[in-house]
């Protein structure tokens, strides 16, 4: 699983990290606490111990020095007024992670050092050369086995249990990464503002209010997301719901590539597409013999997102900071798509 532990490398950067940064984790029901000499100040706002898949952390005093692991776990980390030390990319384009519609948070700061997941697991080595004194891992998959080796380094905080891996709603995303830095109340009002914007546009838009959606990509032939993808929840937080049968076919994951047999799911109320060429994948979709004779296509119910846009990442990604940026964005779209009028065209908007 880590091919580059070998050796005494990792070690040396290990004991260098805790020697300069107390660190303290917790796994199921035990904990182990740093020495208190070496740790910061504590706050009124601490210790706080937060749940997640492999049991619980304690994080002892307010942290100065975060890596995320998570892929989209910095946005949370920005909202809230601090700029992580690390972040792991995911989409690629850009500096430290971090996309446009995050970037006026940091404030002045340099960008973090930006890691990478080769599918190996985090960059253990280059995360303990960081020195963090938190490790936030929430939009992630972290095995038990990564998760004991980077609470080596700090306190991590991993994905919750009650979701699949990369499951994450963002709303609990912001809030566990509230409670870790000792902001609740700041993460609970950063998760209210956002919300209220979905509201405003399901109140200006009554249309979406039950209308069948489905998200898809022209991967391996279909590929559809299911109810736990944030991308589908971005749809069911507008109004829109899901196709009654979509998650017997996709199971515990986040999505699937479906069999042609399988296309109906695809032909809903709308669909939203996210595809590499949003000039060139419409026209090869409706040369498909199978989806140019569906409803959806047939009256341009159709929404396309091109993924390596700003538009199109800030989709994927789903955070506190990006949903405001692409309800801007979605929103006249799905308005277009579901307006009952095949002539009406539905516009790009610029990235």
């Amino acid at each position: 699983m880590f091919p580059f532990l070998k050796g005494g490398r990792l070690a040396t950067a290990i004991a260098s990290a805790l020697l300069l940064f107390g660190a303290a984790a917790g796994c199921g029901s035990g904990s182990t606490t740093a020495d208190p000499a070496t740790t910061a100040p504590k706050s009124a706002a601490f210790p706080v111990t937060v749940e997640h898949k492999f049991g619980s952390t304690t994080i002892t005093s307010e942290p100065k020095r975060i890596v995320t692991v998570g892929l989209t776990d910095q946005d949370a980390v920005l909202a809230l007024g601090k700029v992580p030390v690390g972040t792991t990319d995911w989409l690629g384009g850009y500096a430290g992670a971090i996309g446009p519609w995050a970037t006026g948070k940091l404030g002045g700061a340099a960008a973090p050092t930006m890691l990478t997941d080769t599918g190996t697991g985090p960059q253990v080595e280059k995360i303990a050369a960081l020195a963090p004194d938190l490790i936030l891992a929430l939009y992630a998959g972290l095995t038990k086995e990564q998760y004991e080796t980077l609470s080596k380094l700090a306190p991590v905080v991993a994905q919750p249990k009650e979701y699949i891996d990369y499951g994450i709603p963002w709303q609990r995303q912001t809030e566990t990464t509230a409670k870790a830095l000792g902001k609740e109340a700041e993460g609970k009002r950063l998760v209210e503002d956002v919300e209220a914007a979905f509201t405003a546009a399901k109140k200006e838009h009554p249309e979406f209010a039950g209308a069948d959606v489905v998200v898809a990509a022209p991967y391996e032939g279909f590929f559809v997301y299911g109810s736990q993808d944030s991308r589908s929840r971005t749809l069911t937080s507008l109004g829109f719901k899901l196709p009654a049968d979509l998650d017997k076919v996709i199971g515990d994951r986040f999505g699937v590539s479906i069999s042609k047999e399988r296309s109906d799911l695809l032909d809903q109320d709308a669909i939203v597409w996210t595809v590499p060429d949003v000039a060139k994948d419409p026209d090869t979709l409706h040369g498909d013999g199978v989806y140019k004779d569906l409803k959806v296509a047939r009256q341009s119910r159709e929404v396309f997102i091109g993924e390596s846009t700003d538009y199109g990442k800030a989709f994927s990604f789903v955070t506190v900071l990006s949903l405001p940026y692409v309800l801007e964005r979605l929103v006249p779209q799905l308005s277009a798509a579901v307006d009952g009028d095949t002539a009406t065209k539905v516009e790009q908007p610029g990235s």
